[in-house]
């Protein structure tokens, strides 16, 4: 079995935004974002993150049912040796 780099990253940023969105909302409005001109950077960012993670780990995940779905290729007999010049 192949783990696809994409499912454990997805997750990654995914709670990173999670995280984020949350302490933006439980944020807003605050003086804190009177120097960043009132945008709430970590509401949008936390949503940028919750996104970008989300369409990682689905993707990572698709592709894993796709790996688990195909047969093992048929082995001919004849096996390609990887390496430098063997």
């Amino acid at each position: 079995m192949q783990l696809d780099l994409r499912t454990p990253m997805g997750l990654m940023f995914s709670i990173t935004g999670a995280i984020l969105v949350a302490w933006g909302l439980k944020t807003n409005g605050d003086a804190i974002y009177a120097k960043s001109l009132g945008i709430n950077a970590n509401l949008w960012w936390g949503i940028v993150l919750l996104i970008f993670g989300l369409i990682m780990f689905f993707l990572g995940e698709r592709r894993q049912h796709k790996l688990e779905e195909e047969p093992p290729p048929e082995s001919d007999g004849t096996e390609r040796r990887r390496g430098h010049g063997h």
